[in-house]
């Protein structure tokens, strides 16, 4: 008799958010029919569910705003007096939509509609994933077809530039083509993901009931899967990332207002319309806010965000020793100063007097391990030289070179806490599944901000960091399993072999042991020696473009006048595009090594 290993859940789910839908509505329970007359003035061409939904008339924005199905605005409430209401009875428009919950409504009648022809319409308010969806994700390479007869590739949409967010764009993109954390907000998918809580525009108050709902510890066990305790901007994105992969799309192209806004109010206007800014600062940014909306905490591991993109390094810092004294050297130095006419054999000993005195300056060394998101590294500086025809030749350098930062035997210059000049080696002890590579090209002085031009080359496939992990003493390297040992395991030793290496979603499509044992041969023989060796596949590749004619006649801000471009690649045909901002175009990966590259995104080898 074979062995059941998937658990059975318990309860669940009678449908959420009972009470009334409107508290201004004069129904205490509004009628439902499944036909409604009213259906043909339906005008699918004026729907666009990207804006935040707040009324056009009192500008508010809350759970119960609906939207017109004729000609698309936003209004608050349903009941007499409300904007939805009075705007029904002058303009003669029935049908409306509840922007939060998805369901459809007949004003001035009230009542509630239900009718299988208003299924492309919740599709395209709130795009659902099922797990076979998800699963086929990475190997659709059908196009999708839009209202208006356009074509486009779900996944590979581009988005609007609501000026200079070109770099908001770029990373949303990179992030939309790593498989977990895709695949994670997908499976948020639904009304049930937006949070009635607060907006965009009302964000710091969504933060601070999220804080009291966490602080609840009948809640705590459930943070990281309940989408009502993620903070707006966590629901923001993952609804972005829900409409950029849906083939379900009124129109080929998404508008990402309401992340960018919710962007602004979580950093305080740092990141704003209008305002150019580094990728690599907004990356990093991002993941943390992320890791925090989802209810991720100190511990390692504590959210999607710790589990796809962490790792460790050991950070050894050298710097003298507090309480060194350094007047004697001073003193020294005065007194040579004055001391022009002494003899040969004075002067000399004044020298070899300071030299050991600087010989008896104590270096402290301190040696932590701490966690990283991302890697920052260095690019060197180089001269740009011209060719015969008077053009610039930009100087190129290899990742390997880039990469000595993190050799585990060079020592870099630093600066610490208080202006303390240190020197720091590092050393990386553990890689994540996805590692980001943040190359600083800019550098800013008092009068503008500096650009590396240098070219860092790379491989796009089976970039090899094995010499760069160096295990801690007495630790071996590991090894997979034999297929003997793999087959005499339990199914609780299974899953935990599975989830060690970040592939629990193998265990949690089998049913019965026979099939997990398979998946699991499958996986040892197969995934993992890639995965324990090291080895990385390129993901996506933001890069940051100037146009030609900026910087060659006056001094400008290269950021503010550059704008960024995202490679990314479909799994299934291997294509890989270029996308900058609505623009969506074929490129070859020969162009992608010797781009000018800011921010690198590979994944493990094995993973797929």
């Amino acid at each position: 008799m074979s062995e059941k290993i998937g658990s059975s859940s318990s309860g669940g789910g009678g449908g959420g958010g009972g009470g009334g839908d409107d508290p201004s509505t004069t129904h205490a329970t509004a009628d439902v029919s499944s036909s409604c007359p009213y259906l043909d003035t339906i005008n699918r061409t004026l729907l666009d569910f990207d804006f935040e939904p707040s009324c056009s008339i009192t500008l508010e924005s809350g759970p119960h705003v609906y939207g017109c199905m004729v000609c698309g605005k936003f209004f608050r409430g349903r009941g007499r007096s409300t904007p939805a209401y009075t705007h029904s009875v002058d303009t003669g428009h029935a049908v409306y939509v509840h922007l939060t919950r998805g369901t459809f409504h007949c004003l001035p009648d009230d009542y509630e509609v239900r009718d299988p022809s208003l299924a492309d319409i919740s599709a395209a308010l709130h795009p659902t994933y099922t797990a076979a969806d998800i699963a086929a994700l990475d190997g659709n390479a059908a196009l999708a077809r839009d209202l208006f007869g356009r074509r486009y590739l779900p996944g590979f949409v581009g988005l609007n530039n609501l000026n200079k967010t070109d770099y908001i764009n770029a990373v949303v993109q990179a992030l939309a083509h790593v498989r977990p954390l895709r695949d994670y907000f997908l499976r948020l998918g639904g009304s049930d993901s937006l949070s009635s809580s607060g907006s965009a525009t009302g964000g710091g108050a969504a933060v601070a009931q999220m804080k009291r709902k966490r602080s609840d510890k009948s809640s705590s066990s459930v943070s990281g899967t309940d989408p009502t305790l993620h903070s707006d901007l966590a629901q923001c994105f993952g609804d972005l990332i829900r409409k950029m992969w849906s083939d379900k799309r009124f129109k080929s192209t998404v508008d990402p207002h309401m992340f960018v806004q919710a962007v602004s109010v979580a950093s305080r206007k740092r990141y704003h319309i209008g305002k150019q800014a580094e990728a690599g600062e907004f990356l990093a940014w991002l993941l943390h806010q992320l890791h925090v909306g989802l209810g991720g905490g100190r511990k390692a591991g504590s959210s999607i965000i710790h589990k796809v993109f962490q790792g460790t390094v050991e950070v050894t810092t050298r710097q003298r020793k507090k309480g060194s004294d350094d007047s004697q050297h001073d003193d020294i130095e005065e007194e040579d100063d004055r001391a022009g006419s002494d003899d040969e054999d004075t002067i000399k000993a004044k020298e070899e007097e300071r030299e050991r005195k600087k010989a008896e300056v104590v270096i402290e060394e301190k040696t932590t391990e701490t966690h990283f998101l991302q890697l920052t590294l260095d690019i060197p500086e180089k001269p740009l030289f011209k060719d015969a025809d008077g053009g610039l030749v930009i100087p190129q350098e290899p990742l390997v070179s880039v990469l000595r930062k993190f050799d585990g035997t060079s020592f870099s210059d630093a600066i610490g806490r208080g202006g303390v000049a240190q020197k720091r080696r590092y050393r990386l002890r553990k890689l994540p599944n996805y590692l980001v590579l943040h190359l600083t090209r800019f550098k800013r002085n008092e009068f503008t901000v500096e650009k590396n031009p240098t070219i860092v080359s790379f491989p796009i496939k089976n970039l090899d960091l094995s010499p760069y992990v160096m295990l801690p003493e007495g630790e071996k390297k590991r090894v997979p399993p034999t297929e003997e040992e793999v087959r005499a395991m339990s199914v609780k030793e299974l899953k935990k072999l599975l989830a060690k290496h970040g592939r629990a979603d193998v265990a949690e499509s089998s049913v019965e042991k026979a099939e997990l044992v398979t998946a699991c041969v499958d996986f040892v023989t197969n995934s993992l020696p890639d995965m324990l060796a090291d080895k990385y596949d390129l993901v996506a590749n933001v890069t940051h473009h100037i146009p030609a004619e900026v910087g060659r006649e006056e001094q400008r801000d290269l950021l503010q006048e550059g704008s960024y471009h995202c490679h990314v690649q479909h799994k299934g045909t291997g294509q890989w595009y270029d996308i900058q901002d609505l623009h969506v175009e074929e490129t070859m990966p020969q162009l992608i090594g010797i781009s000018e590259s800011y921010v690198l995104i590979f994944e493990k080898k094995g993973l797929s």
